[in-house]
């Protein structure tokens, strides 16, 4: 074959008119095997290369030269046109009758961006005008346009220079030995048996139905027999649909239960995390302000307010403490108004609701009305833990959470509604065996409380982490226990009996001294609440009583002084002059004490003024500071409720994965004695059922209505049996026709199997030939190189060490100079073009970036190459001169000159005898 590639598919002459930025060019003569075009920059050489693409078919963005072909109409004229003559000579010629030895392809792109095509004989004469026709050339040609290796061009080139990617390389060595093709082809052919197998499922489908007619029909007839072999039949489809409804009975599956929850648990973990992070930014906001608050409270307070005028144990007004009081009291008769007064006409709500089947379960709550101490005296602790859980709600569904939202609506329309939790009822509590707080000295919450329904004790769990928070009475043994070396295990924080917070690196104080909910004996809080109140209307009283005492001295000065003014003025007349001394110094006494008088008054009202501005102040600072401490609060229990849910769902992660792998290797063992379970239950005797329960079910019921109707049904004998045959042939032949495709289909299959391995032996083949050529190659100029392939990743790494001897590592084409990575491409493309298939390659401005010493080793490789391939064409494009090179019968040298001197094109050189002989 190869002697007689030469006479086909070689490219002869080519010709440019109005083409990029050229009026004309050529024609060209090609020699049949080594042709150099040389010129100038913008004399045209990438225009001739550029040409044979687009002549050929070939894309506008393959040439990298534009993005369009209406780039490629010289500015100013109307079209461009391209001519090209392509060899077609010898027994593998492409309708030699037609074309006859040459092929000519006339391109013609209009300024809009039209390509039309014009395929004329070696006379010139039309053959055709069709693409699919100049395809059809090019594949009988094995011309490949966009395959690189066959068309090299400047920019591609220096692409590949510069190129980074070992996935670029890669793609390069598929496509220039087409072997992404014969990828491609695959891919198509295997979307092609996909689509095989889908007309085989609907022809499956409608099988299915004619069947069902066949044996419908098939029925018709065998009702026939007598009515004994139809209740033979009757009972033989029964044994074999209870063995039919054993096999196709769906076993749940646990593992892919186990794996839904194990999803699903993961999904939480995350969004548990990321509630977690954001909850630590809301503390670190809200730390400092709180702070700055409580400074500034304590500020108030202390410094400037008389001790004996406030009482340090309480911000709360006597109307809180009286709404309190009224709350008790109501609380004698129903412990339920504890927690609200409205709280008793909620839950009676709640009841009627259930009562008429509103609820699909009914809601639980409040949580604290549903829980009991086994240590009153931790029921401050319990209060302070729980805090707002107290007066909260649980429901099993979010149908049932709009439900309990609308209630509550009618009770609470202006202030804070009780908070609603949902999550799945539970009739067992959680086991918090591996994450609870065992400490042997002090209890968790879970364990000080006594509740009856798991439902509150699992939501509790859920939410609080219960099982995870110790009671500790005393204040320093909780810092002791809490912040010493080694913290209890699984607990992160402790409350003790005054409500005081206490972490592993901090603690807060409890300001509230009494319970709101759990307190046991409600009299005693009433009386307390009593007492309060007394003590301060006494501080009243007492500020009232001290007012009137300075008033009544007052009174009491004035008193005096007019008695001893009467006193003197009854006096004897010789003492006039002393009584009136007296009289003058009693005055100045009395103005004295009208003046202190004034004074204290003065003293009082501003005292008083400063006590209700410090007062309002302090109320203010309190107001502030009491929601910010409430958000702080329960900033940090999300916080450790968020932890607390992390490692939960962390060991329940655990709990499943061990779950599933278990299951996983017992399944099949369980699946086939559940199997034979089921099957020795429904029929005792073992038999083997191919058919569906599905169809089975079907065949008996039409059974049974045919017993009952019998000869009722039948009709006429002759047609009974004509329709059945009919319908007989039809299911047959479709089943054939089935049959015949799932036969074609397993042969494609195996056919795929067996080119997939060839081709993968090819591929590893073409390989080893590369990495052959490419070290070949390299060795002429005293390098070391390395090449490897990853078909499985798609990627092709080059690793080139410049110089014999030099003990410096492989490195990346990326760290050699512009001359080495020239070179080194060169042998890349050499090593390709030894292993690709073509009738003729070009190569444009190979040596860019190259020394005169690797030119000329590149250029001797070239021509060798050229010479033990002499039925190839080889097309290279340099802008050097190429004067050192011999012209002989193998090598032509076209020169281009500058367009300014008026000659576009001059051939350099003569063709041998033997193309003369040809001509």
């Amino acid at each position: 074959f190869q002697s007689h590639s030469k006479e086909v598919g070689i490219v002869e002459s080519i010709s440019l008119k109005n083409f990029m930025c050229h009026s004309l060019l050529g024609p060209f003569a090609f020699g049949s095997n080594v042709n150099f075009v040389v010129g100038n920059n913008g004399s045209g050489k990438s225009a001739v290369l550029t040409a044979l693409m687009v002549g050929l078919g070939g894309k506008a963005t393959t040439t990298n030269r534009g993005s369009s072909l209406k780039g490629f109409v010289k500015e100013g004229e109307s079209s461009a046109d391209v001519s090209i003559t392509l060899r077609n000579k010898g027994r593998d010629a492409y309708k030699p009758e037609v074309f006859g030895q040459a092929i000519i392809v006339d391109l013609k792109i209009t300024r809009e961006g039209m390509r039309t095509y014009k395929l004329k004989s070696k006379a010139g004469h039309l053959v055709s005008a069709k693409k699919d026709e100049l395809l059809a050339i090019l594949d009988h040609f094995n011309i490949q346009v966009d395959n690189p290796v066959s068309m090299l061009t400047q920019e591609m080139s220096k692409h590949f220079l510069h190129s980074k990617g070992e996935g670029d390389k890669y793609r390069f060595f598929m496509k220039a030995t087409q072997l992404e093709q014969m990828k491609e082809d695959y891919t198509y052919i295997i979307t092609t048996k996909n689509v095989t197998l889908d007309t085989v499922e609907k022809h499956e489908e409608c099988l299915e139905g004619l069947k069902r007619k066949y044996l419908e029909k098939e029925d018709r007839v065998k009702s026939l027999a007598s009515l004994d072999d139809m209740h033979s039949k009757l009972e033989e489809l029964k044994n074999q649909m209870a063995w039919a409804l054993v096999r196709g009975s769906s076993i749940p599956s646990k593992y892919e239960s186990k794996s839904a929850k194990v999803v699903e648990a993961e999904k939480k973990y995350k969004g548990i995390r990321e509630q977690l992070e954001a909850i630590t930014v809301r503390v670190q906001q809200l730390e400092p302000q709180s702070a700055e608050l409580k400074n500034e409270a304590q500020m108030l307070l202390y410094p400037r307010i008389p001790q004996s005028l406030l009482n340090t144990r309480g911000l709360r007004s006597m109307e809180a403490i009286r709404r309190k009081l009224q709350t008790m009291e109501g609380s004698r008769s129903d412990r339920l108004r504890r927690f609200g007064e409205k709280m008793p006409a909620l839950l009676a709500a709640i009841e009627d609701a259930d009562r008429k089947g509103q609820f699909r379960k009914k809601p639980v709550g409040p949580l604290g009305y549903c829980i009991r101490l086994k240590d009153h005296e931790q029921a401050l602790a319990v209060e302070k833990c729980l805090g707002s859980l107290m007066v909260a709600f649980t429901c099993d569904n979010h149908e049932d959470e709009k439900l309990l939202q609308g209630l509550m609506r009618g009770y609470y329309q202006g202030g804070r509604r009780p908070q609603i939790i949902t999550c799945q009822f539970f009739n067992r509590v959680h086991d918090t065996s591996r994450r609870a707080v065992n400490h042997p000295d002090y209890p968790s919450v879970l364990q000080s409380l006594e509740i009856e329904d798991p439902v509150v004790a699992n939501c509790l769990i859920d939410q609080r982490g219960i099982e995870t928070i110790l009671l500790i009475k005393s204040p320093a043994e909780a810092r002791r226990v809490m912040q010493g070396r080694q913290p209890p295990r699984n607990c992160y924080q402790a409350f003790t009996k005054e409500g005081d917070q206490c972490y592993n690196n901090r603690y807060y104080s409890n300001d509230q001294r009494r319970c709101d909910y759990l307190s046991r004996d409600v009299e005693e809080e009433i009386r307390q609440l009593q007492e309060e109140m007394r003590n301060k209307e006494a501080h009243l009283d007492r500020f009232s009583q001290q007012k009137q005492r300075v008033e009544e001295d007052i009174r009491n000065n004035n008193s005096l002084l007019k008695r001893a003014y009467d006193d003197r003025k009854r006096a004897k007349e010789e003492e006039l002059e002393e009584i009136n001394n007296k009289i003058s110094a009693g005055r100045a006494e009395s103005e004295e004490a009208r003046r202190k008088m004034a004074q204290l008054k003065a003293s009082w009202e501003e005292v008083e003024q400063r006590y209700r501005q410090h007062k309002d102040s302090i109320s203010t600072v309190a107001e502030e500071a009491e929601p910010i401490k409430e958000e702080l609060s329960k900033s940090d229990q999300d916080v450790e409720k968020s932890k607390h849910h992390k490692k939960h769902y962390e060991d329940k992660r655990k709990v499943h994965i061990n779950t599933i792998q278990a299951l996983k290797a017992s399944l099949d063992l369980k699946e086939q004695e559940l199997t034979v379970l089921k099957a020795t239950e429904i029929c005792p005797e073992r038999s083997e059922v191919r058919r569906t329960a599905r169809s089975l079910d079907s065949e008996i019921s039409r059974l049974k209505l045919k017993i009952s109707t019998q000869q009722d049904q039948q009709g006429d004998r002759e047609e009974v049996i004509r329709q059945y045959q009919e319908a007989l042939e039809n299911y047959s032949n479709i089943n054939q026709q089935v049959k015949c495709l799932k036969r074609f289909i397993q042969v494609l299959c195996k056919i795929m199997d067996d080119r997939h391995r060839v081709y993968t032996e090819l591929r590893r083949f073409l390989s080893v030939r590369c990495k052959m050529y490419f070290d070949s190659m390299l060795s002429q100029r005293g390098y070391i190189g390395k090449m490897m392939f990853e078909h499985k990743n798609e990627t092709l790494s080059i690793s080139v060490q410049p110089g014999v001897g030099d003990k410096a590592a492989l490195s990346d084409m990326r760290s050699l100079s512009g001359g080495e990575r020239s070179f080194s491409t060169v042998c890349f493309v050499l090593s390709l073009w030894a292993i690709a298939e073509a009738p003729f390659r070009a190569l444009d401005e190979f040596d860019v970036y190259m020394d005169m010493v690797n030119r000329r080793i590149s250029m001797d490789m070239m021509l060798k190459i050229a010479s033990s391939q002499r039925y190839r064409q080889f097309i290279f494009l340099t802008p050097q001169s190429m004067s050192s090179l011999p012209v002989n019968n193998l090598i032509r040298i076209l020169r281009l000159k500058d367009p300014d001197r008026g000659q576009t094109a001059l051939p350099f050189g003569q063709r041998n005898e033997e193309e003369e002989e040809e001509e």
